[in-house]
């Protein structure tokens, strides 16, 4: 039977870099106010459309779907690149 292979029994499959501790902590701490601050704008753009009947034209619907899924990006994907900066690697695993 054939054996499988894992990205471990390839050599140079992922080539790493070494990187100072405080680089990994300063693009943590970027998209850290990134997360926010898109959570938060983009959050306050989903309000206002729905609260005012005068914004909820057929042309805002295109930015009420952009803003939609800048929101969706920024509350799935912020804290797991947050986490993984802190931790200085891919803390999720071989299947995350």
């Amino acid at each position: 039977t054939p054996q499988k292979m894992t990205m471990q029994d390839v050599p140079g499959a992922f080539p790493t870099v070494d990187v100072p501790d405080h680089a990994h902590y300063t693009i943590g701490v970027v998209i850290l106010i990134v997360g926010i601050t898109g959570t938060l704008g983009n959050f306050l753009v989903i309000y206002a459309f729905c609260r005012s009947r005068s914004l909820q034209t057929p042309a805002n619907i295109f930015i009420i779907n952009l803003a939609i899924s800048d929101f969706l990006m920024s509350i799935t994907q912020s804290p797991v690149f947050f986490t993984n900066s802190l931790h200085k690697r891919w803390i999720f695993g071989e299947k995350g």
